[in-house]
């Protein structure tokens, strides 16, 4: 039996198919939910990410606002720029676009944005929500990949969860995600001793460690459920993920392609984390 190409797209779409009712109703209540969105210099890869959250606001009818400091400025300028964000009624969500220059304390950053303005739930409130499983914006890849498996109607209680990285914005969240779910969780990364054989138990395999097609055919237990976060570019400038692609379709009873996987829900779960701190604020 051919494994189910989990359709990041699909998920994507009836996400924000889900959410236009809501920003109506916002709308006809008061006013359309706001995102500002705050993007430092000219980083190639974050012009492009952010380009397609300003396009997603504009599809669903979300007030958006770019902010285009110059990558000279200081920790300082950059409060102030969240500050003023974080007092303005018709900002609902603030989103400062990582990576940040060198000389920018991100830390400062991320916790100068207010917890109930954080669509990107990296706030450390959001993220004491979310190990306490209290309501609260959640991480958005993760939080989409909770919703592509929900959807995929791929049981998740009582299955064995491995996930491969540990970073603050995927691996650590995906794993509580999971184990709120009830998945029994194993985090690995690059001090696991035999990662194949721990990543073989897995029912569900989260890869996100950032090393292209890391992932062999050794790790992959046949009808697992696999899910590549990687979005690794080769030489030739074709996008690769974490899992070595002919090895996670071969042996895999779902999984994630690269791209057209796990990409397309960051943004929508973005656009989701926004309505609902509208909704939070309005009504």
């Amino acid at each position: 039996m051919s494994a189910k190409i989990l359709d990041g797209k699909w998920v994507r779409d009836q996400i924000l198919t889900d959410l236009k009712p809501r920003v109506d109703r916002l709308k006809q209540a008061q006013r359309a939910p706001g995102l500002a969105v705050v993007l430092v210099g000219h980083d190639p890869a974050s012009e492009i990410y952010v380009r397609n959250k300003i396009k997603a606001c504009g599809d669903l009818g979300i007030y958006s606002e770019k902010i285009t400091p110059p990558d000279t400025l200081s920790t300082e300028d950059l409060l102030g720029i969240v500050e003023g964000l974080n007092e303005r009624e018709e900002i609902d969500g603030i989103l400062v676009q990582m990576p940040l220059p060198a000389q920018v304390d991100k830390h400062s950053v991320l916790v100068s944005v207010r917890p109930d303005k954080d669509v990107d739930g990296f706030h450390p409130v959001s993220v004491g929500n979310l190990v306490a499983n209290h309501p609260g914006p959640r991480a958005c890849t993760p939080a989409g990949i909770m919703e592509m498996l929900r959807r995929y109607e791929i049981p998740v209680a009582g299955k064995n969860a491995v996930v491969v990285g540990r970073s603050d914005i995927v691996g650590k969240p995906m794993a509580l995600m999971l184990l709120h779910a009830n998945a029994t969780v194993t985090i690995c990364h690059s001090k696991t001793p035999d990662l194949p054989a721990v990543c073989r138990r897995a029912d569900i395999l989260v890869a996100a460690i950032g090393r292209a097609a890391f992932i062999t055919e050794d790790f992959i237990q046949p009808g697992a459920t696999v899910i590549d976060v990687g979005m690794n570019r080769k030489p030739d400038g074709k996008l690769i993920g974490d899992v070595d692609p002919e090895a996670m379709a071969r042996l895999s009873s779902a999984y994630t392609p690269v791209p057209g996987g796990v990409g397309p829900l960051t943004i929508a779960m973005l656009m989701s984390n926004t309505v609902q701190a509208a909704e939070q604020h309005l009504l």
